[in-house]
């Protein structure tokens, strides 16, 4: 049993993290000037936000039942209750204010009453920081009375709800926010800055014209073109978000200087080019970065890859993740289960995230005392364990995201590219193989080294500055993964005649094979290299890898295994049928995997893309096995190396300087779900009711000195530089002093 003692020197005061005496005090930044200037958000790891539901498609002004009953003073006892530390409460959507506005309608069963206002009154005395929310994007109500301030699409009709950012809307805003600020909040949450999720795509308004053509002196594209003026399209989208946020947050700077400000960011997958926002360039615009995550809209793979794609756009900052304790989307009135909760809790916390629970009150305001009872549970002990969050990763592989492919490979089929990048996570996940992401934007070399192996996952688009970043990092003794069609397009997404890579993968590719359903089959025998990569997968068996592949002619490279093509029907032949359920395998067209090497570095290239198939719909598991080992041939002996079973994610951490490693195993356990009415083959999750029961082993490559686990039932065993762990729990972490 780990000594609880590890956290004395602090002390929860009505959910809020004060310090112990001779520390500096935490506060929030607007109502206690006398003490010491620490953000809320540096000190604060779990917190509450709290909004009415009912009124997220339109409401009638008649409907006065609707959040009669949203009451600030209720929403923080409950909060400060449920241990939260700070508190996001809704003070403005598309419809209403939530407290006296004279700019926007006061939501009309609030009466007299200011939600806001009971909100501050209460949380000064219980020294809790309060965040106001605040709708941007989709103002249905201020749209009604400014309509000129709606996006058009290219044919010049008004995109209902979505507002143009170069529109006047930003003064309007701008006057609602002076009107929180006199409430003494501590900072905005504003939520969202994206320019819609899917077709039709705008704006086509005369002021981003006249931005456009003053810009690149030239008129708009007539529409989705995806050319060199689409390019500059996509900048301009991409500069407009990012200029509509900086400006909010610099108002909010020039009226109260210690107000903090965070977007709703959605530069993350499963979000791509159409929402607006790049990456790096968007995420760190506020204060922090804060997304948003959910096993019903992100899967429970997308918990942990949020998390780290979060942490990747400005590695070393805070980094805060929302999700909520309903069981399908935001607004729906269901409580998960306690263990449903913990499990992606916990998982955000072991990755480094900061964490919000969003709840969704009843209809007319009513607080569910069961879902904060939960609640309390859960965050009771992720403060208990807030010792042991935060240390720096110990990550394997660096998963390599292109946000130029994402828009230009993938284009309006954003999974044609994000699939590989997911399957890669999934692969690595499954085989325990910590992983964090490289992002494009602010890849550097020195980035790259903290890697022992990057990957490129279908990586298409490859710059030549790219290029020559990848071959530095090899020559300086990395190791590259490479999958798929990485490297063969240009900056536009076609065709290259010659690959940007040919150098680094030892061969040149000579076509593409214009099937998905290929095969892969690997030989028994050959060398060392051959007999890792193929591990313990059946030799001579053509299996499955669903996924673009290419085929490769060798230079420096050593080939290994067969790459081959599918086999098609006569009617496929004559376009009479169909190819999206995999056929058989054919004729072999080329090697399989190449392997070179590159100055002290190693070079894995698959021809084919088995993360494409990891992720896919027809995935085996020799295909993600095919990922695990060739990670395994670039890096065979690293610091730690975890089995456990698949449902088990593992998240490793370190203290350098108290020489400690952290081993966070997570437990993720549901009994198996049916298909939904419609949309098959897609599958409901099912929540995490039970406990998981497993074992795992830890090798750790340096003198071990000690080991102690959380939980008081996990039994240890210790054989040299093995440690074996049998849990029954949800999260363990496993301190490991050398």
């Amino acid at each position: 049993m780990m000594n609880r003692t590890l956290w004395t020197g602090v002390v929860l005061i009505s959910g809020c993290l004060r310090a112990a005496p001779g520390e500096q005090t935490a506060s929030a930044t607007g109502p206690w000037t006398g003490q010491a200037r620490i953000a809320w958000f540096e000190r604060c790891l779990v917190g509450m936000e709290v909004g009415p539901t009912g009124a997220q498609s339109g409401s009638d002004p008649s409907d006065v039942g609707y959040a009669s009953r949203f009451d600030g003073r209720e929403v923080v006892r409950n909060a400060a209750a449920a241990h939260a530390e700070y508190l996001v409460i809704w003070a403005r959507d598309g419809e209403y204010a939530y407290y006296d506005s004279r700019v926007q309608p006061k939501c009309p069963g609030l009466g007299s009453r200011d939600v806001l206002r009971e909100t501050i009154e209460e949380a000064r005395q219980r020294r809790l920081p309060v965040i106001a929310y605040c709708v941007l994007q989709y103002p249905t109500q201020t749209l009604r009375e400014h309509p000129d301030w709606t996006m058009l699409d290219a044919e010049g009709k008004r995109m209902h709800p979505r507002v143009c950012f170069n529109s006047p809307y930003a003064a309007y805003v701008e006057k609602m926010l002076a009107e929180m600020l006199g409430y003494g909040i501590d900072g905005f949450h504003l939520d969202m800055v994206d320019q819609g999720f899917g077709p039709p795509y705008g704006c086509w308004c005369d002021n981003c014209r006249r931005l456009f053509e003053k810009e690149y002196g030239r008129p708009m594209p007539k529409g989705v073109s995806w050319d060199e003026d689409w390019d500059r399209m996509l900048e301009l989208r991409y500069d407009s978000s990012a200029g509509f946020e900086k400006r909010l947050r610099e108002y909010v700077r020039s009226v109260n200087p210690s107000a903090t400000v965070d977007f709703n960011y959605h530069g993350s997958p499963p979000f791509s080019w159409e929402t607006g926002q790049r990456p790096v360039q968007h995420a760190h615009i506020g204060d922090f970065v804060t997304g948003e995550t959910g096993v019903w809209g992100f899967s429970a793979l997308g918990v942990g890859l949020s998390a780290e794609f979060l942490a990747a756009t400005k590695p070393g900052a805070i980094f805060q993740v929302a999700m909520q304790r309903g069981v399908r989307m935001y607004h729906d009135q269901t409580t998960r289960p306690l263990n449903d909760i913990r499990w992606e809790l916990l998982t955000l916390l072991a990755h480094g995230a900061r964490v919000t629970m969003v709840d969704k009150t009843g209809y007319d305001g009513w607080l569910d005392p069961v879902a904060y009872e939960r609640i309390g549970a859960a965050f009771e002990e992720a403060l208990a364990k807030r010792g042991h969050f935060g240390q720096k990763p110990v990550q394997e592989v660096g998963i390599y995201y292109s946000s130029r492919t994402r828009d230009w490979y993938g284009r309006e089929k954003p999974a044609d590219y994000q699939q590989s990048f997911n399957g890669m996570h999934k692969a690595l996940t499954y085989e325990h193989i910590p992983c964090g992401v490289i992002l494009d934007e602010n890849a550097t070399v020195e980035r790259l080294r903290r890697f022992p192996v990057v990957c490129l996952a279908n990586t298409g688009i490859v710059s030549l500055v790219e290029a020559d970043l990848f071959r530095r990092y090899l020559e300086d003794g990395g190791n590259l993964l490479i999958t798929g069609l990485t490297g063969s397009l240009d900056r536009f997404g076609r065709p290259l005649k010659e690959s940007s890579f040919a150098d680094l993968i030892g061969a040149t590719p000579v076509g593409k094979l214009d099937s998905l359903d290929n095969h892969v089959r690997l030989p028994a025998g050959g060398d060392e290299d051959a007999g890792r990569l193929r591990g313990g997968i059946p030799a001579g068996w053509p299996l499955l890898v669903k996924g673009p592949a290419l085929i490769y002619k060798p230079t420096t490279a050593a080939a290994v295994g067969e790459l081959m093509r599918p086999h098609r029907t006569v009617r496929q032949k004559q376009g009479k049928e169909g190819t999206e359920w995999p056929m058989s395998a054919d004729a072999p067209v080329g090697p399989a995997v190449l392997v070179n090497r590159f100055g002290k570095g190693r070079v894995v290239t698959f021809a084919c893309s088995p993360d494409f198939a990891t992720a896919s719909e027809h995935h085996i598991v020799e295909a993600r096995k095919l990922l695990g080992h060739a990670v395994r041939l670039l890096n065979p002996a690293p610091v730690v190396e975890v089995t456990a079973p698949t449902h088990v994610e593992a998240v490793v951490t370190e203290d350098a300087a108290g020489r400690t490693l952290r081993v966070h195993l997570l437990g993720y356990l549901s009994p198996p779900a049916c298909t939904p009415a419609k949309d098959r083959p897609y599958v409901l999750a099912s929540m995490i009711e039970d406990a998981p029961l497993y074992r795992a082993s830890i090798r750790v490559r340096r003198p071990l000195r000690q080991v102690r686990a959380w939980n008081p039932t996990t039994n240890i065993k210790r054989q040299d530089e093995v440690v074996v762990a049998t849990v029954n729990d949800i999260h363990e972490i496993l301190v490991i002093e050398y």
